[in-house]
């Protein structure tokens, strides 16, 4: 194996554990949101949260490293429209995620409070949930469509 395929399989499985955390992070955010359950949205968005920090975090700051080590090892130029527009939308999903991270934990703290006051979600936490559900659509179509540009290179 050589050092070229290791660096483009760890950038793939960066490329995975991202989409793969942020699939199953909307699912079960989603169901339980749609439960209306305060504790169990608080349980939900408690474990959605250290998800979101220990693996996807992890996998993003990865991602420019295993890239521009296999732009240096295969003498791949910025000038490549396909890595131009993959950047570009890798900034864009980083603009939408990082806002995501604070309203999943302000989702987390309102679900907690309701549920230890024995009350119903308040309206803030469905403002917050329309937001984070907006947000997660150019977040996670970036990245889809990143992932098309790293496989086809269309132009």
């Amino acid at each position: 194996m050589t050092l070229y395929f290791l660096v483009k399989y760890l950038h793939v499985l960066g490329a995975i554990v991202i989409l793969g955390t942020g699939t199953g992070i909307a699912f079960f955010m989603l169901m339980a949101h749609l439960s209306g359950q305060a504790a169990f949205i608080a349980r939900t968005a408690g474990v959605v949260v250290i998800a979101d920090m220990l693996f996807t975090l992890s996998a993003v700051l990865l991602q420019p490293i295993s890239g521009g080590t296999l732009m240096w090892l295969s003498s791949t130029s910025l000038s490549e429209r396909w890595l131009t527009t993959s950047l570009v939308l890798y900034a864009l999903a980083g603009l939408f995620w990082v806002p995501v991270i604070f309203m999943q934990i302000e989702l987390r703290d309102l679900a907690r409070a309701a549920d230890a006051d024995a009350q119903p979600l308040p309206p803030r936490y469905f403002t917050v949930f329309r937001r984070w559900f907006i947000c997660g659509i150019p977040g996670f179509g970036s990245v889809m469509a990143i992932l098309w540009l790293m496989i086809a290179k269309p132009f």
